[in-house]
């Protein structure tokens, strides 16, 4: 008995350790959630304008912009998937592989080759223990993406889709990535970055969808200097704008997901201590009973011989 309730005792020293590092890493989520949250908030009317601005003028012009023109031919497509650096965020990570890897079937089912690019360590490491290629990562900072970042990240993407197909290159580029609903709720995504989706329209007082597209018809406009120039100077913007505000999304998932997993972990470890500690009770109870019979059988037997 006085093996068994070590043993006890040893995990239960184990398992307080553990519920010291979760709730730790549960409050440090909680913490910097608000912040990341408060990001978003920010961030998505100015992504909202900017698509705004771009969809308007690619409604109301003839302009055939490299950018938001549809290719007669589209054979190859660029997906950028953004996941986290680190793991115990519970399926934060895999619902964003899983919403790529059903993008990516879907691509090839209508014969277009898929080239990949990798916001995140688990992604990266997913590609690479599955032997598969890609065509560019990023690492780093998936809980605090910088703007800078998603500059480079739009530069690459950019790039890609211009070159086209016989270069290299792509003939449309999509964006995985998990949109903050709530604390509770975070839905992964796809959003098509280019050619830009156009909603054509007329009429005055189109509101935005939950994606920051034109919802509804669009005002008519009248552009100076020209409608090429006033394209030039905003698609750069555009691209950055949508993926800044996606990391962003992504980034108040991962710390509300991770809040939420090591809440679960922490509760989980209450109950595991509370589950082994009446176990080494009962395991010293019945050791306490055991002596007192060997005690008592010890005086009958005495009081017998005797």
């Amino acid at each position: 008995m006085g093996a068994q309730m070590r043993v006890y005792r040893q995990r239960i020293r184990s398992v307080q350790s553990t519920k010291k590092i979760t709730r730790a890493m549960e409050l440090i989520a909680a913490s910097r959630v608000v912040k990341a949250r408060q990001y978003v908030v920010e961030s998505t009317p100015y992504a909202s304008a900017l698509t705004r601005a771009v969809s308007a003028v690619a409604s109301n012009s003839n302009v055939d912009h490299p950018l938001t023109t549809e290719r007669a031919e589209r054979r190859r497509a660029a997906v950028l998937i953004i996941t986290s650096d680190r793991g115990l965020a519970g399926a934060y990570s895999v619902s964003a592989i899983k919403e790529s890897a059903e993008l990516i079937e879907r691509l090839k089912g209508e014969g277009k080759d898929v080239m990949p690019f990798l916001v995140g360590r688990k992604a990266v490491s997913y590609y690479k223990f599955r032997r598969r290629e890609y065509a560019q990562e990023w690492t780093g900072f998936t809980d605090n993406p910088k703007f800078e970042i998603a500059r480079e990240i739009g530069q690459a993407l950019t790039d890609a889709f211009n070159l086209g197909f016989d270069e290299g290159g792509a003939d449309e580029v999509h964006v995985v990535y998990t949109k903050f609903v709530n604390m509770v709720t975070q839905d992964p995504k796809v959003l098509r970055l280019l050619p830009l989706e156009v909603v054509e329209g007329d009429l005055e007082g189109a509101d935005l969808d939950h994606d920051g597209r034109p919802d509804g018809p669009m005002p008519l406009y009248e552009f100076e200097p020209s409608p090429e120039e006033v394209l030039d100077a905003l698609l750069p913007k555009y691209i950055t704008s949508r993926i800044f505000n996606a990391l962003l999304q992504s980034a108040a998932s991962e710390l509300a997901a991770r809040q939420r997993a090591m809440k679960s972990a922490t509760d989980n470890a209450e109950e595991l201590i509370k589950t082994y500690t009446r176990l080494a009770n009962q395991a010293r109870q019945a050791d306490i009973t055991q002596e007192i019979s060997e005690i008592v059988g010890g005086a009958s037997a005495l009081a017998d011989a005797s």
